[in-house]
């Protein structure tokens, strides 16, 4: 399936080659799987994203171009708590909403992000974990937000669900890239956004983007949908299933 992919993928590039005769240099991306399914028996994926450059006239430029990577997704409101130690007793404290948290984050570049562009720039695209722009609902402190941001970062870091390489990005030949971006088991489901930039002397010359949706597949599918349109019954069923285990279990043990 990926074979055939991107042999579909060089041949448009090659009749698209001949058409790249615009001022400014121009992405075509493409990723190895534009869905990915969820089931009992998932443990990750990996993820690849690749394409090409096209340069006006198919001519390559004397200075060397990079490549930036981001997989990102659904972005959905969350809430924080704060938890601190009263009398022996951890207790939630300090609380934040972000408006703009995504579930899901990795970068890949072909050099470090704060060699590739300024401090602006990097924060008008969102590249690097420490540009993300998660918008607190209402008025907050900026040592609050900076504390809550430093520790969901770090919380999703060890989770795997937010991700940086400065060297994911390989180039071949000054055209072609690509970059391998590694899917946790525990990844959330919905629409991803693939995007790739191309950076030249601190600019961003093109942006080009990608779908790729992550969903459950299977019984995980089927619990999923029941959970969100028969909440009741689903609700109702899995205390039922409880009572039965646990009284099947305490007859097994009175039995011993």
């Amino acid at each position: 399936m990926i074979a055939a992919r991107a042999l579909l993928f060089w041949i448009a590039l090659l009749v698209a080659g001949g058409m790249a005769q615009g001022a400014d240099p121009r992405l075509v991306p493409d990723v190895s799987s534009r869905a990915i399914d969820i089931q009992y028996s998932f443990t990750g994926e990996e993820l690849l994203l690749f394409g090409a450059i096209l340069y006006p006239g198919q001519r390559l430029p004397d200075d060397r171009a990079d490549i930036v990577v981001v997989l990102k997704g659904p972005v959905r409101p969350i809430i924080l708590r704060e938890k601190r130690r009263v009398a022996g007793i951890w207790v939630n404290a300090n609380s934040l909403r972000l408006r703009t948290s995504p579930g899901f984050y990795a970068i890949g570049s072909s050099r470090p992000i704060d060699r590739l562009v300024d401090e602006r720039t990097a924060a008008i695209f969102e590249l690097g974990l420490a540009n993300l722009s998660m918008s607190p609902s209402g008025f907050s402190e900026a040592r609050k937000l900076e504390r809550f941001e430093a520790g969901l970062t770090d919380l999703y870091r060890r989770a795997g669900l937010f991700y940086e390489n400065p060297a994911a990005v390989e180039i071949t030949e000054g055209v072609l890239y690509r970059a391998r971006i590694p899917v946790p088991a525990r990844v959330p489901v919905g629409t991803y956004r693939a995007e790739t930039y191309l950076i030249s002397r601190g600019r961003v010359l093109a942006v080009a983007s990608r779908d790729v949706q992550i969903r459950k597949a299977g019984f995980e599918r089927f619990v999923a949908l029941a959970a969100q349109r028969h909440g009741f019954l689903y609700g109702l069923s899995a205390v039922l299933l409880s009572l039965a285990l646990g009284y099947g279990a305490s007859a097994i043990f009175r039995r011993r």
